[in-house]
């Protein structure tokens, strides 16, 4: 997913394209039975003036600006999808127009639920996805894992972006933070922080390094039994 970027995801607004930083939040709540929440979230503060006067644009490099209109008919798709998928429940959305950002937010029964979710909901707004991701979680071992693949398709369709739009991802981040009841004992990903309580973990990174395959999103966390 997520995210689903929910990293993840993943998510959300074309904007993202126009905008000279913006950040993708995925969010991941798990319970100990493997049900939980998540919330994917597409901040665009940083350059909210900028995209404020953006929006009073038809174009941009070439590039059709999506009215406040289109961004929430795109997001009430979103939802109708979420709300029809196997597994989840709850969903909600937010869009900050004066900010400029955008969240989604469900709950699931499993974790299995929102595997292929933010490839589904980045398809369903016509946006190419950069990676696969699936999620497990063993209620006998305590061990949450997210395998991470990156696609080859990430870069192809990278490389076709004009330059003005290539620099808009130098300063560009994806966040994932999970949380669980338990405490983190042990965690494979180098690039993951644990918080003091042990029971939420943080990878922050780049999300050029998403698209040419430099960072990898997979962390095996094995929680105390």
């Amino acid at each position: 997913m997520p995210k689903k970027h929910l990293g993840y995801l993943v998510l959300l607004l074309a904007l993202c394209c126009f905008s000279s930083c913006f950040q993708i939040v995925e969010e991941i709540n798990l319970a100990d039975n493997g049900s939980g929440t998540v919330n994917l979230t597409v901040n665009l503060s940083a350059s909210k003036t900028k995209v404020a006067s953006i929006m009073l644009l038809d174009s941009v490099n070439g590039y059709k600006v999506p009215s406040k209109q289109t961004i929430q008919k795109e997001m009430d798709e979103v939802v109708a999808y979420l709300k029809n998928s196997h597994g989840i429940s709850n969903v909600k959305k937010k869009i900050d127009f004066e900010n400029y950002i955008a969240s989604i937010s469900f709950a699931f029964e499993n974790v299995s639920n929102i595997n292929n979710i933010n490839q589904h909901v980045l398809k369903k707004l016509k946006v190419n996805a950069i990676n696969n991701s699936s999620y497990t979680y063993s209620t006998t071992t305590h061990i949450f894992q997210r395998n991470y693949t990156h696609t080859k398709e990430a870069i192809t369709q990278y490389n076709k972006l004009k330059p003005e739009v290539k620099n808009v991802f130098k300063e560009a981040t994806y966040t994932s933070i999970y949380r669980f009841e338990k405490p983190i004992i042990n965690y494979t990903n180098p690039l993951a922080k644990v918080s003091k309580t042990k029971k939420a973990i943080l990878l922050n990174t780049g999300i050029l390094g998403l698209i040419n395959g430099k960072t990898n999103l997979t962390n095996k966390i094995i929680l105390s039994p």
